[in-house]
């Protein structure tokens, strides 16, 4: 594994990355996902 880093050193950075940016897209996602769920409990006046 090292070796590998050793050959690409900006690898780590990539997947910091995108570890980062699917959390991103996870946290949007759940909460939109929440946004509807409570607008269509809600009962109309």
């Amino acid at each position: 594994m090292s070796e590998l880093l050793d050959e690409y050193p900006m690898l780590i950075f990539a997947l910091e990355s995108l570890l980062a940016l699917s959390l991103l897209i996870f946290i949007v996602v759940w909460t939109a996902s929440g946004k509807k769920k409570t607008s269509r409990n809600k009962p109309r006046q």
